[in-house]
């Protein structure tokens, strides 16, 4: 049995390196461990031919599903709070980490493309089975966070906009089951379309209140410029590492890697090099829109709130509450409100795909869409309603900003892995990051793992 073993091993490692985790898996294994999403997997068309834009409407759409994750509810809750107590001082944290998700969600792709599995397959078939149950729990441990500020989101849209109590309104969150089965029995583009329908509406809202606050546009500026404050301070030093780990998601690593295959470009060297780059394009762009809404949501609060005496604002009923009179148009807040919707909504949209392709990559288990879907929604709503009936709505933002503390603990295992696997080369081939690149990916993760560290540490103590 070893002598076959090692024949084929053998043969595998004569064949080209991007292509050498086929020839290693049993040929029983090959048809499940490839195809990520298999029941949409190359289903989008790419043109052979025609220009550059051509090409590139084809490819739009994953990035954007992905920047949904850097602009869901659990962002606003440290925005906010940066921009009341700090002003603008945070808004060049929010800049750094939006550079940050730009190049993981670059690897991330890349895996994808150039190996045909996504995040949760590599680790399966890379580490040994406990090191990869591990990582397995961990994921589901942050998408459960994840739908927790989805749940929170949603239920708080509600309750501001048309006064539901906030128990209630968690409880109508489950009702998206339903929603987002008939949107995914539409096809994935229908899907793409859908959240980028309701990004372009928060856009708006945000672009609108923009206008309404009328920031200073010079200390704007000023504030995308790092500053030592921000790391002697321990105040600020705490919100940013929040803003951090609200910011960079570990769930939207797992997605990214996933959703781009489901366009069916030539499965060639070229072919691949092709979609990186295109692909590429299509994440950077989307999370420069990410960044744009997460830096109206800190520039909103500083320009509203910080520079007239209301320092403490640190939750998004407060912020909603504060907007109309302190912007004078009685439309702020329901404008505010509506954004937030939208937001908790495009979240459970792909929050909802990235816990099936981390179940069905880590265990090759593959349960009904509703099924998997309650189960995620079950785990995030039991909180929020023991929080909601005990002890009122006044703690649902501690419960908020719980799940972005443990968001931020769980990135360090998602993003290890990611590098690792984008810098071997046996792995990869002609795509292996090349020197520079993963020295920058490497740094990146140190820093990572020490701000969480360090928010560990605070946290316990």
């Amino acid at each position: 049995m070893k002598s076959e073993e090692f024949v084929r091993t053998t043969q595998a490692l004569s064949v080209p390196r991007s292509n050498r985790i086929d020839r290693l898996l049993p040929k029983t294994d090959q048809e499940s461990a490839v195809r990520s999403l298999s029941e949409v997997h190359a289903s989008i068309p790419v043109p052979t031919d025609g220009g550059f834009f051509k090409k590139m409407r084809a490819f739009v759409g994953p990035g954007l599903m992905v920047a949904v994750g850097y602009m869901d509810p659990g962002n606003w809750a440290t925005d906010i709070a940066g921009g009341a107590q700090f002003g603008y001082k945070l808004l060049s944290v929010i800049l750094i980490s939006n550079l940050f998700a730009m190049l993981l969600q670059h690897l991330a792709l890349k895996l994808g493309i150039a190996t045909g599995r996504d995040l949760a397959q590599a680790c399966r078939e890379q580490y040994s089975r406990p090191v990869a149950m591990v990582l397995w729990v961990l994921s589901e441990i942050a998408i459960a966070a994840m739908d927790l500020a989805e749940v929170i989101g949603s239920a708080l849209a509600l309750n501001l906009l048309f006064g539901i109590p906030l128990s209630v309104g968690v409880v109508i969150t489950a009702l998206d089951v339903l929603l987002l089965l008939y949107l995914q029995n539409k096809g994935f583009r229908i899907l793409e379309s859908i959240v980028a329908g309701l990004i372009f509406i928060i856009f708006l809202c945000f672009a609108y209140e923009i206008l309404l606050s009328r920031p200073d546009i010079g200390a704007v500026a000023g504030g995308l410029l790092p500053r030592r404050e921000i790391v002697t301070n321990p105040s600020m030093l705490y919100l940013a590492i929040g803003i951090l780990g609200a910011t960079v998601m570990p769930h939207n690593l797992y997605l990214h890697s996933s959703i781009v295959q489901t366009r069916n470009f030539a499965r060639t060297d070229d072919g691949r090099r092709s979609a990186i780059r295109y692909a590429t394009i299509d994440s950077s762009v989307s999370l420069l829109l990410a960044f744009f809404i997460n830096g109206a949501i800190l520039v909103l609060a500083a320009a509203t709130f910080h520079f007239s005496g209301n320092q403490t604002v640190a939750d998004i009923t407060d912020a909603h509450r504060l907007l109309d009179p302190l912007l004078g148009a009685q439309v702020a807040g329901a404008v505010f409100a509506i954004a937030l919707l939208a937001a908790g909504q495009t979240s459970t949209l792909t929050g909802t795909l990235a816990g099936q392709i981390v179940m069905e990559g880590f265990l090759k288990l593959r349960l009904k869409p509703w099924l998997r879907r309650l189960v995620t929604r079950m785990v995030a709503i039991v909180p929020a309603l023991i929080v909601t009936i005990l002890y009122g709505d006044e703690k649902i933002g501690d419960l908020l900003v719980l799940s972005q503390v443990i968001l931020s603990l769980q990135l360090s295992f998602a993003v290890v892995p990611l590098v690792q696997f984008t810098s071997d080369k046996l792995s990869m081939g002609a795509f292996v990051n090349p020197r520079w690149l993963k020295l920058t990916a490497w740094a990146i993760s140190a820093i990572i793992i020490a701000l969480n560290s360090y928010l560990l540490l605070e946290t316990v103590l």
